[in-house]
C-alpha cells in the first residue's frame, strides 16, 4: 500500500511520545513492504530529529498554523471558530497529497479534521489522548480527574472564576467542537490507543461505538537488546527507582516524591528524567544525594537508565491513555508501579509474568508497596511480537483495508 502518515508533532529536535509513535509505525510499515511518506509541520527539516527521523520514506513539511492562539488565554474564553478553521486548513493541505496514496493516517490534535475530508477518502485517525472532547487534552483540572460533561465548566480551564460571557462563549465553542468530532468519527475510521478513551467519550458524544482500539507499542527488538546489555552491569546493594515523564502536575511526580521522600529508605535511590514547568521547583524541594533530576535525556539514555534500575514508577495521577513508559518498563523486565486508573490497567496484558505490573488505588499504597518490595533479577518476556510496532502495524493494515473501524465500549 501507499500510506501517508500525518502529524503536526513531527519534526522537532526533542519529540514527544506521539511523534515517536508515528516514526516507529512508519518504520514497521516499511519493513512490512509498504511505501510510507510523512506529512508534518513546516517549522523544521526532518534532519532535526537525527537518526529518529529516518524512517525509509519521504518527509513533506507543510502543516502550519496549529499553534495560533486566537487570544483565547488573554480573553479567558474559547473561541467558537478556532478549531473549525484549523481543521479546514489541515484538511486542505492533506487533500493536496491524498490522491497519491491508498490511505491517509492522521496522528494529531484536530480530531474534527475528518469532517472536512471527502467521505470516500480512505482516512484513518488515531486518538492518542482525551483531546476528542477536552481542549486541554488531559481531562485533568485543579489536581483532579475531570469527569464533567457540561461545556460551561470548560471555561474554568482558562479562568479560575470565569464570568457569564466567558462561560457562554466557551460553551458554544465546546459544543461546536464536540459536534464536529462526533460527525468526524461517524464519517471516517477512528483508532484509540486504549479502550478507556473510547468509553470516556460516551459521556459527551453519546453511546458509541466510536472506534477501534490498538494499544501503543514499542520497538521490542531495541528494548530486548538494551535489556540484555543491562544484565552485564555489576550488581548493586542499592534499590534504584526510575521515573521518566513531563514535570507538571498531571504526571504525579511531585505527589509521588511528597509521599516517598519522608520515608525514603537509606538504600533507595530515585532518578527522574524529564523536563517541564515544575522542574526548577521540584529540584529545589526534593533534590538530594538520594533523589536526582537529570532533565531531558535522549531516548537511548532514558531506556538504558530504566534498564539499569531496580523498578520503574509511572506516578501519573491523571487518566493516562496508554503510557508507553509502562510498556517500556514491562518489556525491560522491570517491576512497574502505577496507579489503577486510565488506560494503564489494560496494559497488564503485556507483562512478562503476573504481578509485574503493580497497580494501586492511591499514592500511599503505591509507596508502601515500593518500600516493602523484594527485588528479583528479572521478569519473563511477554509472548513474541506482542506490543511491538510490527504487531500493531498488522492490526492497522487490517483497519486500513476495512470499510469501518468500530468496536464496542
Amino acid at each position: 500500500m501507499r500510506i501517508l502518515l500525518v502529524s503536526e508533532d513531527i519534526p522537532y529536535p526533542s519529540m514527544g511520545g506521539l511523534a515517536k509513535h508515528v516514526l516507529n509505525l512508519a518504520r514497521a510499515l516499511v519493513r512490512a513492504g509498504h511505501a510510507v511518506d510523512i506529512l508534518g509541520n513546516d517549522e523544521h527539516p526532518i534532519t532535526v530529529c537525527g537518526e529518529e527521523g529516518q524512517f525509509g520514506g519521504r518527509f513533506i513539511g507543510e502543516l502550519n498554523g496549529y499553534h495560533a492562539g486566537w487570544k483565547e488565554i488573554s480573553l479567558g474564553m474559547y473561541m467558537p471558530p478556532k478549531r473549525t478553521a484549523l481543521a479546514r486548513r489541515f484538511a486542505s493541505i492533506i487533500m493536496r497529497h491524498a490522491p497519491n496514496y491508498d490511505v491517509v493516517h492522521y496522528h494529531g490534535h484536530l480530531p474534527n479534521v475528518a469532517l472536512f475530508l471527502p467521505a470516500d477518502l480512505n482516512f484513518v485517525q488515531t486518538r492518542h489522548d482525551q483531546g476528542s472532547d477536552c481542549f486541554r487534552h488531559t481531562r485533568f483540572k485543579n489536581g483532579e480527574i475531570c469527569t464533567s460533561a457540561n461545556p460551561e465548566d470548560c471555561a474554568a480551564c482558562l479562568r479560575e472564576k470565569p464570568n457569564a460571557l466567558q462561560r457562554k462563549v466557551s460553551a458554544i465553542a465546546v459544543r461546536k467542537f464536540r459536534g464536529e468530532v462526533a460527525e468526524s468519527f461517524r464519517r471516517h475510521k477512528t483508532v484509540f490507543v486504549s479502550q478507556l478513551l473510547a468509553c470516556n467519550l460516551t459521556r459527551t458524544l453519546g453511546p458509541g461505538p466510536w472506534g477501534a482500539t490498538v494499544h501503543n507499542f514499542v520497538d521490542r527488538a531495541l528494548l530486548e537488546d538494551i535489556r540484555e546489555a543491562a544484565t552485564m552491569l555489576p550488581p548493586s546493594n542499592e534499590f534504584h527507582v526510575f521515573i521518566a515523564g513531563k514535570l507538571y502536575p498531571a504526571k504525579g511526580v511531585e505527589h509521588f516524591l511528597q509521599t516517598l521522600v519522608p520515608r525514603l529508605p537509606s538504600h533507595m535511590r530515585v532518578t527522574v528524567v524529564g523536563d517541564g514547568g515544575d522542574e526548577a521547583r521540584l529540584r529545589g524541594h526534593f533534590e538530594s544525594n538520594q533523589v536526582q533530576f537529570l532533565g531531558w535525556c535522549s531516548q537511548d539514555k532514558t531506556l538504558k537508565l530504566a534498564a539499569a534500575s531496580s523498578a520503574v514508577v509511572v506516578p501519573s495521577i491523571c487518566e493516562e491513555s496508554c503510557a508507553t513508559t509502562v510498556l517500556e518498563g514491562l518489556f525491560l523486565g522491570k517491576p512497574t508501579f502505577a496507579l489503577h486508573r486510565g488506560g494503564t490497567p489494560e496494559l497488564a496484558a503485556y507483562q512478562g509474568e503476573p504481578g509485574q505490573l503493580r497497580l494501586h488505588p492511591d499514592m500511599p499504597s503505591l509507596v508502601n508497596d515500593l518500600i516493602s518490595f523484594k527485588p528479583r533479577d528479572s521478569y519473563g518476556f511477554a509472548p513474541d511480537g506482542l506490543g511491538s510496532a510490527d504487531d500493531a502495524a498488522q492490526k492497522l493494515l487490517q483497519i486500513y483495508q476495512a470499510s469501518s473501524g468500530h468496536s464496542t465500549c
